[in-house]
């Protein structure tokens, strides 16, 4: 058997049936993870995946904290334990930071970060049975750069990047590594409305060294590693899956 593999390895991952989820859910499948998604509606990932026997799905609502325990249940009930959570539902609402109303930045904040935190915390016996588990948040290179994204949405996706870096430090003697994965701009449902804007797109073109927007399956990639045991010195990091965005000066 091949180091880089996942065969046997039991993993959730939440947002997993569209855009970069969708991709983190096939790789994980590919390289012989058991994977359990979670979405609101996982029915079309069956059709995309051809029903794959170690593919299992759970329809639910990430921001409804009694769903959180659900989820966790049927991992105790079904696994005992669990290797690799892939922290990746997210949204976002984009407009200026003086039109968000209540309601909307909380939602933001529900889904991105709080849904993240609570699953986060509840899953730890679960990730410490694993002796070698992995959690991998998926964050954006908006924690870092003004994206002109929305300001909600850029102050979670920093929120998650340092809580992944405070959980490496304190789970690291559980045997329980952490790290953050920021992409940049990526070719999903969620940028479709942005991509599709031929001035925005030059713009961000031109911004990346390599002259292009990301493919799903290129953060999936690096997702898969990090979950993998061949990474097991590496932990507290935040990976910029940019295409070089984040180091281009002039």
């Amino acid at each position: 058997m091949t180091h880089w593999s996942l065969e046997g390895k039991k993993a959730v991952v939440t947002g997993g049936t569209k855009g970069i989820g969708l991709a983190i859910t096939q790789e994980l499948l590919d390289l012989g993870a058991e994977v359990l998604v979670v979405a609101r509606n996982t029915q079309p990932i069956e059709n995309k995946l051809r029903g794959s026997a170690r593919l299992f799905r759970l329809d639910g609502d990430m921001a409804d904290a009694g769903f959180r325990k659900l989820l966790l249940q049927k991992v105790r009930d079904n696994w005992g334990m669990l290797d690799i959570l892939v922290n990746n539902v997210g949204t976002n609402i984009r407009k200026k930071f003086i039109e968000y109303p209540e309601e909307e930045y909380r939602k933001i904040f529900e889904i991105n970060l709080f849904s993240m935190l609570d699953l986060t915390q509840g899953a730890f016996e679960l990730l410490k049975a694993s002796e070698g588990a992995s959690v991998i948040n998926i964050a954006s290179v908006a924690a870092s750069f003004d994206l002109q994204s929305g300001t909600p949405y850029g102050m979670t996706k920093a929120a998650i990047v340092q809580m992944s870096r405070h959980l490496a430090a304190e789970w690291a003697p559980f045997k329980i590594r952490v790290n953050s994965v920021s992409p940049w701009y990526i070719e999903t449902p969620l940028t479709e409305a942005v991509l599709s804007q031929p001035d925005r797109l030059e713009k961000i073109i031109a911004r990346t060294p390599l002259a292009r927007v990301g493919q799903p399956e290129e953060v999936a990639g690096i997702v898969a590693f990090l979950a993998m045991d061949k990474a097991s010195y590496i932990t507290g990091q935040n990976v910029m899956v940019d295409g070089g965005m984040s180091v281009k000066g002039l």
